[in-house]
């Protein structure tokens, strides 16, 4: 018995996963998680943690890639068990079986079945979330922005490599063909020297009101649902979506929408590091403090430098508002080169070169998937690329690491600090690990928070 133990235990480190070239090792994964994935095509379990909202997306998503990648949603996990009926339905139409449902994400990780979870929980549980489910063996997918503050991105990187778990952040514009393309094209001269980048985030959106502080609903498990936050009683103007306009839970459409295009001005910039200086500027527009108690700004303009002089410009626009470029653009990428410059809004991008008015290299548009039957349904690329990454063990496989995440996240929580203490800023971007404002404790200050036990985000992961 003890001989054919040592047999299996050889043939699980030396062999690869039958078809898929995977490691034990490479995935760290024990013999007895092992069990339930012993091959390319073995089903994989998924958990949602927050199905409300972007939660729905990734409901959709992971039920989509039933059949094309092999994927069970077995688990859906929210602090507001009202929504649970609906959710669990809408699973089982889709697989044929309802999943599992729990209010406390730690019961979701301590399933041994669950092999990867992914997150739509506010931003200020992203980091603490994903610190638990790498400490608990699980591969995680979290949606942006990777964090609320700096201080926890980079924990966050600090857990997917100590516990050797992937964890991809959703800038799902990364495995969108036409974007990489277009990524491409800037990094291959297509423009010449890029020196400048604008990315847009004109979104309007109305006030949404003021009310009294209350009781929470009985079916919201409000301790819980703030989690690191200071407590504070409840107001449903505060709650549900609305978190994101107040610094204590959001980070405003800078931080909200912005982060999509922050991702793709960084990547086209082709800049794997921090700016050294960020400036950052505007306010709450076009209705009173009586008509909505929002403390983040609905208008913002945030500039950034690099080392090397390199500028990406960000605007953000919540009120009434024209586009930008010939496209249109409202949420979208405008990108400057010695040879012209190159414009993307959603899967469209077009290219000019100097004072010509047509574009140059084709008017690049959302092209015909091929008939793969390995290609995943439309607007699941970058959950496909997840469970491929899972599969191959390769953290150089994911379209979207947590590093580049959190570099791309930074840069919309540089420009809040900014914003919030009215002037400029220098940050020591030459030092990818160094994160600290030159010589500015108060700017430091703002790089992270205080915790309320127990959701306290440790310094050591």
């Amino acid at each position: 018995m003890k001989e054919k133990e040592s047999s299996r235990r050889s043939f699980i480190k030396k062999t690869a996963i039958a078809g898929a070239g995977v490691a034990i090792g490479g995935m760290g994964l024990s013999a007895k998680s092992y069990a339930s994935i012993r091959g390319a095509n073995e089903r994989l379990n998924i958990a949602v943690i927050g199905i409300r909202g972007q939660g729905g997306t990734h409901i959709n998503a992971w039920c989509n890639l039933k059949d094309n990648r092999n994927v069970n949603l077995k688990t859906l996990c929210d602090v507001d068990e009202s929504l649970f009926a609906e959710k669990a339905d809408v699973v089982a139409k889709k697989l044929g079986t309802k999943p599992r449902t729990e209010w406390d994400m730690r019961k979701v990780f301590d399933d041994k079945d669950i092999h990867a979870v992914s997150f739509a929980t506010p931003n200020y549980w992203h980091a603490l979330g994903t610190i638990w489910a790498c400490q608990a063996g699980k591969h995680v997918y979290v949606e942006k922005p990777a964090s609320h503050n700096i201080w926890e991105g980079r924990k966050m990187i600090e857990a997917s490599r100590k516990y050797n778990r992937l964890v991809q952040v959703g800038f799902q514009n990364r495995s969108f063909n036409n974007v990489r393309e277009a990524i491409k094209f800037l990094h291959d001269g297509g423009i010449g020297e890029v020196y400048a980048a604008r990315g847009l985030c004109i979104k309007p959106r109305d006030p949404f009101g003021v009310a009294r502080d209350s009781e929470p609903p009985a079916s919201l498990h409000y301790d819980n649902w703030l989690g690191p936050v200071s407590y504070r009683p409840y107001n449903e103007k505060k709650g549900h979506y609305n978190w994101h306009w107040f610094w204590e839970t959001g980070n405003g459409d800078t931080g909200n929408q912005g982060p999509h295009q922050f991702d793709i001005a960084r990547w086209g910039l082709n800049k794997n590091e921090h700016p050294i200086s960020v400036f950052s500027t505007g306010g709450v527009f076009g209705w009173s403090p009586k008509e909505c108690a929002q403390e983040t700004p609905n208008m913002q303009s945030s500039l950034f430098k690099y080392q090397d002089g390199t500028v990406l410009e960000f605007e953000t626009r919540g009120g009434y508002s024209n586009g930008e470029s010939g496209l249109d653009i409202r949420i979208g990428n405008i990108f400057y080169g010695s040879d012209g410059y190159l414009e993307i809004n959603g899967n469209t991008w077009n290219a000019f070169r100097k004072r010509e008015t047509a574009a140059f290299a084709g008017s690049k548009s959302a092209s015909k998937a091929p008939a793969d039957p390995r290609t995943p349904p439309g607007g699941t690329e970058h959950y496909a690329n997840f469970i491929d990454a899972i599969r191959s063990g390769k953290t150089g496989s994911l379209n979207c690491d947590i590093i580049e995440g959190h570099y791309s996240s930074a840069l919309p929580s540089l420009a809040n600090i900014s914003y919030r203490l009215g002037r400029e800023l220098k940050f020591m971007g030459g030092n990818r690990d160094f994160e600290k404002f030159v010589n500015d404790p108060e700017a430091d200050s703002f790089l992270t928070r205080a915790y309320r036990p127990p959701y306290v985000v440790p310094d050591q992961v």
